[in-house]
């Protein structure tokens, strides 16, 4: 997965998670999953990337509602 399609897949990231925490503005779904994709910046396999950025971000607006 290249840099792109990353990002692509974090957009969609924010999409889904906005979709499931409607309370929650997409402004602060998107901070959330800004928040948690640094923790992966060492990973040198990226595919698995976006999942994982996903669950940690869920986890976070869980925890925010």
């Amino acid at each position: 997965m290249d840099r792109s399609d990353e990002d692509r897949a974090i957009t969609e990231v924010i999409d889904r998670l906005a979709k499931q925490f409607p309370r929650v503005s997409v402004d602060e779904v998107a901070e959330v999953v800004s928040q948690s994709r640094p923790e992966f910046d060492d990973v040198p396999i990226r595919d698995f990337v976006p999942l994982f950025v996903e669950r940690g971000a869920r986890s976070r607006l869980r925890a925010m509602a």
